[in-house]
């Protein structure tokens, strides 16, 4: 499949893109993901290693586009861990503590 990332027609053959993975370690999940084979990585790895590229010079959304038109399966980010509450203050303390 044609595709152009960072400007750069690349043709990509998904058998290709898992033989390329195949000896690469997945990084930790931060943003965007794709499933390659029973791994998942981070899309911005899975485009520097396809494209030989830097990550800065192409984005997550450009490289989700075309690991999807292939047949891989993206995943959103992972949610944030919610935050740990405040701790409590008495009602009538005061909030200045004067």
């Amino acid at each position: 499949m044609r595709c152009v990332i960072a400007r750069f027609p690349f043709d990509l053959i998904k058998s290709e893109v898992e033989q390329s993975m195949s000896g690469v370690s997945p990084e930790p999940v931060t943003g965007v993901s794709v499933s390659i084979g029973r791994r998942v990585y981070p899309v911005m790895q899975v485009g520097e290693v396809i494209t030989k590229q830097d990550r800065r010079d192409f984005t997550s959304g450009e490289m989700r586009r075309a690991l999807t038109r292939l047949g891989f399966t993206c995943h959103d980010a992972p949610q944030a861990a919610p935050a740990t509450p405040a701790a409590a203050t008495r009602p009538d303390e005061d909030a200045w503590r004067w």
